[in-house]
């Protein structure tokens, strides 16, 4: 009989303990081996709120508007560029008649160094340097849009790592509807229902709970509702614990 190991993840100071017997009753049925992973960016794989909340400032002085915090920036996030500049907008009452305006000029600071602030999470390049070495498919799929995505990625040395990029403006529509997932996941030549989606926000949840994939929650992102209320299989926050749930993933089939 296998030995029932725990995991145990502090999170908002209560314990959550995830047995591999979760993992195993989640994956009986025929359930192909897992080697294709989604991963979400901003708020997952990458602390990138400090240049967004920059970008979003000179943005709003641009207007000669009031600026916004770092927590209130990073609240937006998670429905793409567009979205946060509409929102930077109108928490400061600015007039929804600068929006195209506000959108090009955030674009402009962002891109001048989309990374000046922006480092991967501890722990990140371990797991992915791990999953590639063990011949994983690795995606990212992101409400970021496509030039934003491939300039952060190529300047943090991420790009190496993955298959398929669907970023943004890949497809008419963003995430939390589940096309770009499946898209992604059609891409790395698995379905969603057999990948793992990683996200870090209520954005994710739905959009893996919409593509019917595995979704498991980082939770040290950009998320504001309290994790138990999201459709989760398992909550980290350390990558070396989403490396334990991926390998126990995989012997228990």
């Amino acid at each position: 009989m296998r030995t029932r190991e725990r995991i145990v993840i502090q999170l908002d100071d209560l314990p959550l303990v995830i047995t591999h017997r979760n993992v195993e009753d989640h994956l009986t049925g025929g359930t192909k081996r897992m080697k294709s992973i989604v991963f979400d960016l901003d708020g997952t794989l990458i602390h990138s709120a400090p240049d967004l909340h920059a970008s979003a400032c000179k943005m709003l002085e641009d207007f000669e508007l009031p600026t916004l915090s770092l927590d209130q920036v990073t609240s937006f996030v998670g429905n793409g560029v567009p979205t946060l500049v509409r929102r930077c907008v109108d928490a400061v009452d600015g007039d929804a008649a600068i929006y195209d305006d506000a959108l090009a000029r955030f674009r402009e600071h962002y891109l001048a160094d989309p990374i000046a602030l922006t480092a991967p999470y501890p722990g990140v390049i371990d797991l992915l340097t791990t999953l590639k070495s063990e011949g994983f498919n690795l995606g990212i799929c992101t409400n970021k849009s496509d030039g934003m995505t491939t300039e952060v990625l190529r300047g943090l040395g991420l790009d190496g790592y993955f298959n398929v990029v669907v970023s943004g403006d890949t497809l008419p529509v963003r995430k939390p509807a589940p096309d770009p997932l499946h898209l992604a996941f059609e891409k790395l030549g698995a379905s969603s229902a057999d990948g793992l989606y990683v996200g870090d926000s209520e954005v994710d949840a739905e959009t893996a709970g919409a593509a019917e994939s595995t979704f498991a929650l980082f939770a040290g992102g950009y998320r504001k509702t309290p994790a138990a209320e999201l459709r989760t299989h398992f909550i980290f926050d350390d990558f070396a614990d989403l490396l334990d749930f991926i390998r126990a993933r995989q012997a228990a089939i």
